[in-house]
């Protein structure tokens, strides 16, 4: 089942045979989540799908040769600064447009390869039955406007992990991009951010930090009454991108029963040094294409905003990078030692409870070594490679995501339970 990425992992990690086969026999019993994959309606029609191998860094075909066991698919809406009711209901249709395909390829296109999971106990009983598992994560809390009211729309429709910011302040939340140049809307959290922390408790809806600033993460973790997830985020110690998370942070993190998903975003796992010159030809470029500003750090990032381009555009653009590339050559990516490092300081920091893995694939992610899902299996090996066991690799790849998952849960009947007591 896993040959293909089997033989990619013996040459890509030089690893001995033995542990090679150790390592393949360790993914294929444990459950594999990627906590982040972003997407394109586009993808998800009838002619154009995940049961075709696409070009996309992730779909069923790449998922079944890789081991990838069920993906956080995206609800993802970049931040505008039009905080009026006909920008939050432009930020809504796109978002319902992502919802529908998610629930379109589980439910007509591939039902008998992929289904949705609502909890946690559904990720294992899909797993179990030999299917792909689809989760649905949130990432901006911008469509939501400023109606609460909306947030049960996104869970009903299976949202189960919500950001309040993206790339940019939003009406709920400071983002970390405002380290880039000291400017702050809410020192945080907004009014109307603090009352959605205690809705996503309600309602079962995990709450993830990744993007919004340090000072919205701190907040959160005092008015959460729930444990809190950063579904992408490295470590800031190993690199310094405002993305990431620093010690204090993951000590917080740790105190709250959450967990940090590790992501294997090249420039978030390694902050190598960019030329102003191909920065600035970048800016230049993207400015010219109508997305969104790197985010502080360097990083790239706004990847599914070029996945949602024109195909035509999107060539385009991918034509210019590869001048750009010529002219002003990238530093080296990242390898998947070099991820698994990010692991490997957060682990010692907090504990093997509190840390797990995900990609940002089709928004930018991929490190050398996994830079699709075909290659997952390559992950596994070098966990192996540096000597954690079997138990400790299921709750790397999903064991602590879901206990955090289902303590959310517990959460929200205990909520919902004593609102209706009265108590």
């Amino acid at each position: 089942m896993l040959l293909i990425s089997f033989l990619l992992a013996a040459q890509a990690q030089v690893a001995d045979p033995a542990l090679v086969a150790k390592a393949h026999a360790i993914h294929d019993r444990v459950i594999a989540l990627d906590t982040h994959v972003d997407i394109n309606p586009n993808n998800f029609t009838a002619d154009t799908n995940y049961t075709q191998r696409l070009r996309t860094q992730v779909d069923l075909v790449k998922m079944e040769e890789g081991g990838l066991d069920a993906v956080f698919l995206i609800v993802f809406v970049g931040q505008a600064n039009d905080f009026t009711s006909a920008g939050y209901e432009r930020a809504m249709a796109s978002a319902l447009l992502k919802f529908e395909a998610i629930h379109r390829l589980a439910e007509q296109i591939a039902p008998n390869r992929i289904a949705i999971a609502y909890s946690a106990a559904d990720v294992r009983r899909i797993a179990a039955s030999g299917k792909k598992v689809a989760l649905i994560g949130i990432e901006n809390g911008y469509p939501l406007g400023e109606d609460i009211a909306n947030v049960k729309k996104f869970y009903d429709l299976g949202g189960r992990y919500l950001s309040l910011a993206h790339n940019g302040h939003s009406q709920l939340s400071d983002s970390n991009t405002g380290e880039r140049d000291g400017v702050w809307k809410w020192n945080g959290l907004s009014p109307l951010g603090k009352q959605l922390i205690a809705e996503l408790n309600r309602l079962g809806i995990m709450v993830d930090v990744s993007h919004p600033s340090k000072a919205s993460m701190l907040q959160t973790v005092e008015l959460s009454k729930a444990p809190i997830i950063a579904s992408h985020s490295a470590v800031r110690a190993l690199c310094n991108h405002s993305r990431n998370m620093d010690d204090e942070q993951l000590q917080v993190l740790k105190r709250n029963g959450g967990i940090i998903q590790a992501v294997a975003f090249s420039s978030y796992v390694k902050c190598a040094a960019v030329s102003p010159e191909r920065q600035e030809a970048i800016a230049k470029l993207r400015t010219e294409f109508g997305l969104p500003a790197a985010a502080p750090g360097g990083g790239g990032g706004g990847g599914a905003a070029i996945a949602a381009l024109p195909q035509e555009r999107r060539d385009a653009y991918q034509a210019r990078l590869q001048e750009i590339d010529g002219k002003f050559p990238a530093p080296a990516r990242a390898t998947v030692s070099d991820f698994v490092d990010h692991i490997d300081y957060a682990v010692k920091l907090i504990g093997i409870d509190h840390v797990g893995i995900s990609s940002d694939f089709d928004g930018g992610g991929g490190v050398e070594g996994w830079s699709n899902a075909s290659e997952t299996l390559n992950v596994t090996v070098e966990l192996v490679r540096r000597g954690y066991t079997e138990a400790q690799i299921a709750k790397l790849w999903s064991g602590n995501l879901l206990r955090v998952m289902a303590q959310v849960e517990r959460v929200a009947q205990e909520l919902q339970k004593n609102k209706a007591d009265g108590s």
